[in-house]
């Protein structure tokens, strides 16, 4: 210390100057060097829980940048993650979509129940969420959020905070990743349990106009499945994406409610930071019927009584536990959560039909207590008159995608799950794929419920459709299902598997259970695999994106 001060004393203020500037500048080459060192050195796993493939795909940019920068990246779905090796995680980054009503996707259950049921010690861990969602709904990336929560009661510790990202959601989610790999290099931990800022670029909503509907359910039927065929300007999409729609409530009984509120119609309610006349608030802004447990249990807290935990319409709580103050009122109001856009897997080829997008959707109905409850939106559907006016979104699905027009594709798909693959069969024909192509259909009558048949039949002559195969569940005392149809032809369906084809499934979340455990009896027989190879041949078709499902 003596002999530096001895040196620095001889030097001019100009020298001094300089020799800031130099030793500032050795000291940054330095941490740059010591930054490179420590990222050669780090190990992280990158883990995903998707339903429609974005989570998949953006853990797999992360993972291919991560080790472009010198990190050791593990990649993993959470379906196919070792639940032991959590304990074992130094770092983890755990990127997870939001479905349905706040739920995980079908995917990450596992995992998700894992860490929720088990007292782990997790003390050694480093961690980080990104949480997939779409702000139109009312629990916002809620999975990634009880991930993230979850992870720090179990002892991890954040490398960044909860990082929340909307359905445009590449740019936040890229400088999330770009961040935490910095963090690496610099060896800090951040440990702010404040959600992170991100830029939010609202999706693109289309007005558009009914130009036809059309029930596809012949007289005699159960049920009301229509065709519609909405019009729009710069109308983008591809087959297998999906349109969502948020649907509005009936006027009759949103007339009603406002009579029970005793308030009037024109009265100005200010709602999330805006300000709407009550009438359109509980037409086109808020969920009325079927209300969520959450909403009646804020219901009850509000008017101070004691209401079962089930799911009702505002009308009946109105009716029987009416508010007793205009402040009651105004809390009941604010206690209500938006409509949920509902979306429907689109059923046509733009190529086909330019500027055009159909829907295959079934008018819902369903009994409670005796009373006959319709779904809200494909009820709200149902009325519309043509050239009527309606808006929607194209949600787009990366993972439910066609292959090359060579490669030959499966498809099951009963009642409405038949949508995605008319687009599909729609948009080889119109490229000229010479891939082969077999569909499975299913419903519950020939003479009232076979959609599209014509359409089918033509395809089938003039060769856009190789095979088809079809069970109609109530045209003989035993009932027939899709999956019935897979085990007569298991034989031919694992020779097209294993020559490479591609294999779609879409519908109802039961029949693609059902469906699933069919296929693994067929790989297990004519694949003569244990039941444990053949899950792990099916596993491996999905995660080289042969195997994909698209249901609800």
């Amino acid at each position: 210390m003596n002999e530096l001060n001895q040196w620095v004393e001889r030097l001019s203020r100009e020298e001094l100057v300089w020799l800031n500037g130099y030793v500032s500048g050795i000291l940054k080459n330095s941490l740059r060097e010591g930054t490179k060192n420590v990222a050669l050195q780090g190990k992280v796993t990158i883990v995903y829980g998707t339903e429609t493939g974005n989570s998949k795909k953006l853990a797999t940019e992360f993972v291919s940048k991560a080790r472009k920068q010198g990190l050791q990246a593990k990649l993993s779905g959470l379906d196919q993650y070792r639940l032991s090796d959590l304990a074992k995680e130094e770092n983890l980054v755990v990127v997870i979509s939001t479905h349905g009503d706040g739920e995980p996707p079908a995917a990450a259950k596992k995992f998700f129940n894992h860490i929720f049921e088990s007292e782990l010690a997790l003390s050694r861990l480093r961690y980080g969420v990104l949480a997939l969602g779409d702000t139109a709904y009312p629990l916002f990336c809620k999975a990634g959020e009880e991930v993230d929560t979850r992870l720090e009661n179990l002892g991890g510790k954040r490398i960044l905070p909860l990082q929340k990202c909307d359905v445009e959601y590449q740019e936040s989610a890229e400088e999330w990743f770009q961040e935490l790999v910095r963090s690496f290099s610099t060896n800090r931990i951040e440990l702010g349990v404040q959600t992170r800022t991100q830029n939010k670029i609202g999706r693109r909503v289309y007005n558009g106009k009914l130009l036809s509907k059309v029930n596809l359910n012949a007289t005699g039927s159960l049920k009301e499945t229509y065709h519609f065929e909405i019009a729009a300007d710069d109308l983008i999409y591809e087959p297998g994406d999906a349109v969502g729609i948020i649907p509005k409530n009936s006027i009759k009984e949103v007339e009603r409610i406002i009579q029970l509120l005793g308030i009037t119609e024109d009265q100005i309610i200010s709602y999330k930071e805006k300000e709407y006349q009550l009438v359109d608030l509980l037409t086109d802004k808020l969920s009325i019927s079927y209300l969520s447990d959450r909403v009646v249990k804020k219901y009850a807290t509000i008017v101070q009584q004691n209401i079962p935990g089930v799911r009702l319409d505002l009308i009946d709580l109105l009716k029987i536990y009416p508010p007793s103050s205009e402040k009651q009122v105004a809390e009941i109001i604010q206690s209500l959560e938006p409509i949920v856009p509902r979306l429907y897997s689109i059923s046509s080829s733009p190529k086909v039909h330019e500027g055009e997008v159909h829907l295959t959707v079934t008018r819902n109905c369903f009994h409670i207590d005796g009373v006959t409850r319709r779904g809200l939106c494909s009820d709200y559907l149902a009325r519309l008159e043509e050239e009527t006016s309606i808006e929607f979104y194209v949600h787009k699905n990366l993972q439910f995608k066609l292959p090359a027009g060579d490669k030959d594709i499966l498809m099951i798909g009963p009642g409405t799950g038949i949508a995605p693959f008319r687009a599909f069969v729609e948009e080889r024909v119109s490229t000229g794929a010479t891939g082969r192509s077999w569909l499975f259909f299913g419903d519950q009558h020939f003479h009232s419920d076979f959609l599209y048949q014509t359409e089918w039949q033509d395809y089938l002559k003039t060769g856009g459709l190789t095979k088809m195969n079809v069970a109609f569940s109530r045209d003989q005392q035993e009932k027939v299902y899709v999956q019935h149809k897979l085990l007569q032809h298991a034989t031919e369906i694992y020779e097209w598997i294993e020559g490479g084809a591609h294999l779609y499934v879409c519908g109802a979340k039961s029949m693609s259970a059902d469906v699933e455990n069919i296929l693994l009896e067929i790989i297990g027989v004519d694949g003569k695999k244990s039941e444990e190879e053949a899950q792990l041949y099916l596993n491996r078709l999905a995660e080289d994106g042969r195997y994909v499902k698209d249901v609800y």
